[in-house]
């Protein structure tokens, strides 16, 4: 994966589109795999754990026709600590500054409380939007009555309704033509090669996290930040020291496991998945350290790369 920005932006040929979408919803709606989807490779961390994403990602799509940043938002949700509220300030930041803002929704169950919290959000923007009923895949044989709660939740907005599956595929590509559909001309924001904006160090910490989460699963839930310390590349191999943060010394010890067996397991899984981010050979050293509460506080979350977005 390129992610230098040290390159020259090509000039976009006559009637070329471009434009920012925000994709947004409740936790665990897919959003994160579908940007995935349609990048075309792994950018974004996902997790059967909610509300895995934390940082504003952007993924870029670039085709002959259009390219498309796509900025993947933390999960919409009711906050409980600091962080969360850092979350979900960063969210509502995204909707107010995106060309068009695509929202996500389970479309294997009816419509919730949590969707129309949103849709509320949406009422005091002028951005246009899209409905992307995510989860086609899993959708039960009555599934005219879940696109019908939908329906009556954001009427009377003309919005459009577009129904996929971002783990299958099915649907995406309908999706992206449409969201071309909806973008003025415009210039190559980022070289055509490049898939995310985001700093290789950052996307190294990400992989790291979603291992924890996909071993530990609910024991050590959001508590977890990762910290890269320092990345020396020599000729055959890249050295990453990285430390993982967490709240309580319970937790310090789930990831450690007995003699140490969970923390390898998360180097290993995670060392795999950083190989492919730089195509080659990675020497993974992980250290686990406590910070109490550290969600709760605004000095310790800006350490640790979370602030809230302007």
């Amino acid at each position: 994966m390129e992610l230098s920005t040290n390159i020259t932006i090509p000039v976009a040929p006559a009637g070329y589109k471009s434009g920012f979408v925000g994709i947004i919803g409740r936790p665990n709606v897919g959003k994160s795999t579908l940007m995935n989807q349609l990048v075309g490779q792994k950018v974004a961390i996902t997790s059967p754990v909610a509300q895995t994403t934390r940082n504003r990602l952007r993924g870029i799509l670039t085709t002959q026709a259009a390219q498309i940043i796509f900025v993947d938002t933390p999960g919409i949700h009711k906050p409980q600590h600091q962080l969360g509220k850092v979350l979900v300030q960063n969210a509502k930041v995204a909707i107010q500054s995106v060309d068009l803002v695509l929202l996500i929704v389970d479309g294997s169950v009816i419509a919730g409380g949590g969707d129309r919290y949103i849709i509320n959000l949406l009422d005091k923007i002028q951005t246009p939007v899209i409905l992307g009923m995510n989860k086609l895949d899993l959708q039960p044989q009555d599934a005219w009555k879940i696109e019908a709660s939908y329906y009556q939740l954001i009427h009377p907005h003309p919005w459009q309704i577009i129904k996929f599956s971002a783990v299958t595929g099915e649907g995406v590509e309908i999706l992206q033509d449409l969201l071309i559909e909806q973008m003025e001309t415009g210039p190559y924001y980022y070289p055509p090669d490049l898939v995310t904006d985001q700093a290789e160090r950052f996307i190294m910490g990400e992989l790291i996290r979603e291992q924890i989460l996909l071993l530990t699963r609910e024991e050590v839930p959001h508590s977890v930040a990762i910290a890269i310390d320092r990345v020396d590349e020599e000729p055959t191999i890249t050295r990453i020291l990285a430390t993982i943060n967490v709240e309580r010394s319970s937790q310090k010890g789930i990831l450690i496991g007995k003699g140490g067996n969970m923390l390898k397991a998360i180097g290993s899984a995670a060392r795999q998945q950083i190989q492919k981010l730089i195509a080659g050979k990675v020497y993974l050293e992980l250290f686990v350290r406590v910070q109490s509460k550290w969600r709760q506080s605004r000095i310790q979350l800006a350490e640790l790369g979370y602030q809230v977005e302007e």
